[in-house]
C-alpha cells in the first residue's frame, strides 16, 4: 500500500502542508522577536540621543547615536526581509545587500572615530601607526565593499522586469490560499 501513487501523493501533500505551516510559524515567531528587539533597540537609541542632547555630546557620542540608529535599521530590514519571505514564499537578496550596506557603513564610522582619536594623540608610536595602516586598509577594503553592493542594488533593480521593490512580487503559486 506504500508503493500505491495515490497514496504517496496525499502524503506529499500532508507533508508539504505541515512543512509550510511550520515555515510559517517560525518566521512568524522570528519576525517577533525581531520587532520586540527593535523596540528595546528603538527606547535605547532614544535614550542615548536625549543623553547626547543634554550634554551637547562630543563626537564620541554622536557616534554612538548613529551607531544604534544604523543598527536599529539593520533590524528594520531584517524584520522586513522576514516578512516579505513570509508573504512572497521566496528569499530575495535585496534585502540583505542593504543590511550588508549599512554594517558596512556602521564599520566605516566606527573605524573613522578610531582613526581620527589616533591622530589626536600626541605621542606616534609605531603600534600607533601600524594601527592607522591597518584601519586605512580595513577603510580600502570596506569602500570596495559598498561599492559591490551599491553596484547590486542599482543592478538587482534595473533586471527587475516588474520595477516593484522586493517583497511587491505575486505570491508563489504554493502560497496561494494558504
Amino acid at each position: 500500500m506504500a508503493d500505491d501513487p495515490e497514496s504517496q501523493g496525499r502524503l506529499t501533500r500532508i507533508s508539504s502542508f505541515v512543512f509550510l505551516h511550520t515555515e510559517h510559524a517560525i518566521y512568524a515567531a522570528l519576525g517577533l522577536l525581531l520587532a520586540l528587539t527593535a523596540i528595546i533597540a528603538l527606547v535605547d537609541a532614544v535614550g542615548l540621543t536625549w543623553a547626547a542632547f543634554k550634554a551637547l555630546g562630543g563626537a564620541a557620542q554622536i557616534l554612538e547615536v548613529v551607531d544604534r540608529l544604523l543598527f536599529l535599521l539593520m533590524l528594520v530590514e531584517i524584520l522586513h526581509t522576514v516578512r516579505v519571505s513570509m508573504r512572497s514564499g521566496k528569499l530575495t537578496c535585496e534585502p540583505f545587500l542593504i543590511v550588508g550596506l549599512i554594517a558596512s557603513i556602521r564599520r566605516v564610522l566606527v573605524i573613522t572615530l578610531q582613526s581620527s582619536e589616533i591622530m589626536h594623540g600626541k605621542d606616534w608610536s609605531p603600534e600607533k601607526e601600524a594601527l592607522f595602516r591597518a584601519s586605512m586598509i580595513e577603510l580600502g577594503v570596506l569602500a570596495g565593499l559598498i561599492l559591490t553592493m551599491v553596484a547590486s542594488i542599482f543592478l538587482l533593480h534595473r533586471a527587475r522586469d516588474d520595477d516593484k521593490p522586493a517583497g511587491e512580487e505575486q505570491p508563489g503559486p504554493e502560497h496561494e490560499g494558504a
